[in-house]
């Protein structure tokens, strides 16, 4: 066998089958020792380049290749002096570099990913582009950034979603830090190889009952959500809020308290985080979603599911039924990371997609609500708080264009002050969409509002948003710091 040295590193290109080396042949290029293997060099740009005069046959060394190639460099020059010394150096140092491990595989494609800068942690799932990356998509792998420390982040991969909703590319989950001093965008590299175990800190799930799936981060309890039916047995039997699909509930604060209702007296038909419209026009006749007027939420199936060290993800379908008539298909998708500092990011993804017919979506008049919401736990009215981006309002909001709002107060079992916001997407339609804010305890995104919408079979509408959980009472500045990192970090870029 042969040892083969590129003669101008700059020029040669070799990818695929080389007829001028055989298998088990070791050959440099571009600063990367491979070897060839069943029949090809796989390293290297697309082109040609296989041909003998781009190359230096070497005979195969009775010693290492770092030896061999220096004396044979010396020995047998076809270049000028200084480009022979380069090459030589190159088989001479790299072996050292990468352990002495000389028929390591080939070198393999380090993508890039870009985000901006921010004074809080940014929580991103970034879908690879396709040929991004020669590795397996779902390889382990950390983030080192370009430039800053060398410390790697933890990453995950976890079920990204196609434009109806179903489970699509898969997309890297992280959490990165910020970093002080830093304006601009900033750079990290996918650092391959990196192999870690279960551990009890990482996220799960389990089933509760045959109704409820439940989160949890270690041994610490997330969020619940209810796929099957639940009754309250309270509610009057005449009553069609008595029963209800398909939300979540209980969500839980930072330190295990419950901070959403479920079923509250004043409310029957508000449910911890849910989804809901109260006028749906179908086919000439209108029903009502908010209140389980003659339309209902089922479930239909599991989408995916996937619990690790940095996120959990959950993806659920249901439909929206008339009767036995399924008339919307509705997909899901929940992705929770880990707490960083005071806070913990959950976000949703939502996708409906009338099935055979046009549906109009319309909020309530004059106060707007229909879509997401979420009903908070009891607590004192008086000492609740609800901050938007001007500032912390002591008036309920009707119909009101808002791009986040958040409600503090202090829950039951909580030791202090704790809260959680909704922030809107910024590629949400017609953004920033229409709320209600009610200081009794709920808040509502609005949209399409009260003028509605037509929807067609064949046109997804897609909406997400992210449920911001925090400690203590955070100011409007940090609350906008908090929007813009999620802001950020659904505009990664990839290199």
């Amino acid at each position: 066998m042969e040892r083969h040295v590129a003669r101008d590193p700059a020029l040669v290109t070799v990818q695929g089958d080389c007829p001028n080396f055989r298998d088990g042949d070791d050959v440099a290029f571009e600063n990367t020792l491979c070897r060839r293997e069943n029949g090809t060099v796989p390293l290297g740009r697309k082109g040609t380049g296989c041909a003998d005069e781009n190359w230096e046959r070497l005979p195969a060394p009775e010693g290492d290749f770092m030896k061999s190639s220096l004396i044979l460099a010396f020995l047998r020059p076809s270049r000028p002096p200084h480009l022979t010394v380069f090459v030589a150096l190159v088989g001479a140092v790299l072996p050292v570099c990468r352990g002495g491990a000389a028929d390591e595989g080939p070198r393999q494609l380090q993508p890039t990913i870009v985000v901006r800068s921010s004074p809080q942690t940014l929580h991103i799932a970034a879908v690879v582009p396709k040929g991004k990356m020669s590795e397996p998509v779902d390889a382990a792998c950390g983030l080192v950034e370009i430039g800053g420390s060398k410390a790697e982040i933890p990453t995950q991969w976890v079920p990204g979603t196609s434009r109806a909703g179903a489970e699509g590319q898969p997309a890297l989950a992280a959490s990165i830090p910020p970093r002080s001093g830093v304006v601009g965008p900033r750079r990290f590299r996918l650092a391959f190889g990196r192999i870690a175990g279960e551990s009890p800190s990482d996220f799960r799930f389990k089933e509760i009952s045959e109704n409820s799936l439940g989160l949890w981060d270690g041994d610490k309890p997330v969020l619940v959500y209810n796929h099957g039916v639940i009754t309250n047995e309270g509610v009057p039997n005449d009553d069609k809020r008595r029963s209800r699909a398909c939300y979540i509930h209980p969500v839980y604060g930072l330190d295990g308290e419950v901070i959403t209702d479920d079923f509250p007296k004043d409310h029957y038909h508000h449910h911890g985080v849910f989804w809901c419209w109260p006028h749906v026009g179908i086919d000439g006749k209108e029903y009502d979603l908010w209140v389980y007027n003659n339309i209902g939420q089922r479930f239909v199936r599991w989408l995916g599911r996937k619990a690790g060290p940095v996120a959990a993800a959950l993806g659920v379908e249901n439909g929206w039924f008339v009767g036995e008539r399924k008339v919307m298909i509705e997909r899901v998708w929940l992705r929770v990371y880990k707490p960083s500092g005071k806070e913990r990011s959950m976000d949703l993804e939502f996708t409906w997609s009338p099935v055979d017919r046009p549906i109009t979506l319309r909020g309530a008049e004059g106060k707007s609500y229909g879509g997401l919401c979420l009903r908070y736990a009891p607590r004192p009215e008086k000492e609740t708080l609800i901050t938007v981006p001007v500032g912390k309002t002591t008036e309920d909001l009707p119909d009101t264009p808002l791009s986040w709002a958040d409600l503090t107060a202090k829950f039951p079992g909580a030791p202090a002050l704790g809260g959680a916001a909704i922030f809107v997407d910024p590629l949400h339609p017609d953004f920033p969409p229409p709320w209600l804010t009610r200081h009794y305890g709920i808040l509502c995104v609005g949209w399409p509002g009260v003028k509605g919408r037509t929807f067609r079979p064949g046109e997804p509408i897609r909406l997400n948003y992210r449920v911001w959980i925090h400690e203590d009472s955070v100011e409007p500045a940090v609350l906008q710091e908090a929007f813009d990192a999620y802001a950020a970090g659904r505009k990664v870029m990839w290199e």
